[in-house]
């Protein structure tokens, strides 16, 4: 008799997805001039991990707006990054919304970064 093995849950972090889908693509717009080249490359590889793990879980992790918890550790940390790109903060709201309409449990934790909630998650798994 074989044991069926338990398909993983998948712990993403949706703010480097952004960012990675940012800079990956050409910058795509709407007809009205809206950019969505984010939100594309986004969905294309939550899509694409829907594929490759299928019947997993899935949860999605956004960075929160503003300082972290970091912030107070270290008062220079990412004091060298410049701004996020308007035409790509515009696309964050969108796709929040796409993701929960996909299904995927979306958690933003105020004051800590996507990285952070991840590795928390992960290791409470274990």
């Amino acid at each position: 008799m074989s044991q069926q093995k338990t398909p993983p849950v998948v712990l993403v972090d949706g703010s480097s997805y952004l960012f990675r889908a940012y800079h990956a693509l050409p910058p795509l717009t709407t007809s009205k001039n809206h950019p969505t080249g984010a939100i594309k490359g986004v969905i294309s590889m939550l899509r694409k991990l829907e594929q490759d793990f299928p019947g997993s879980k899935m949860v999605v992790v956004f960075d929160a707006k503003g300082k972290t918890f970091r912030h107070e550790m270290y008062e220079d940390y990412k004091a060298n990054r410049p701004p996020m790109p308007e035409d790509l903060a515009v696309q964050i709201q969108p796709i929040h919304e796409i993701v929960r309409a996909m299904g995927l449990p979306l958690l933003v934790v105020d004051q800590v970064e996507a990285d952070d909630v991840i590795g928390t998650l992960a290791h409470e798994a274990t």
